[in-house]
């Protein structure tokens, strides 16, 4: 069934509106101003995802929480079963930033790494 949906492109900073035709996932028509927002119209129709940026505990620093992000934008509708893994993560200090927290994320192939240094406290 043929629909017109708005979207916003958030590929760069200008941010255009967009007017997408489209029949589920398949895009017949747009006014996108560009080809990178055709195709994040593309993806987004069919297969949504955002970077995550969160935290989990961690014991022996300085800090109680480690600031994380994903190493690939996550799937869009998995995202509150992320949240809730990060939930019960709890890992010790010593942390390198760039280390990897949480192998394969929920299977994804997706990993979460670490933000920041986080040293441990004497």
């Amino acid at each position: 069934m043929e629909q017109t949906t708005k979207m916003i492109c958030i590929t760069c900073p200008k941010g255009c509106t967009v007017d997408v035709t489209h029949d589920g996932a398949t895009v017949l028509r747009t006014n996108a101003g560009c080809k990178r927002g055709t195709e994040y119209i593309k993806k987004e129709l069919s297969d949504p995802r955002r970077m995550v940026a969160s935290t989990v505990r961690i014991r022996g620093a300085i800090h109680p929480l480690l600031p994380v992000h994903t190493a690939a934008p996550f799937p869009k509708p998995r995202l509150i079963d992320l949240m809730a893994e990060l939930r019960s993560i709890e890992v010790h200090a010593p942390v390198k930033m760039g280390q990897v927290i949480l192998e394969n994320a929920l299977e994804t192939g997706i990993d979460i790494i670490a933000s920041r240094d986080m040293e441990r406290i004497r």
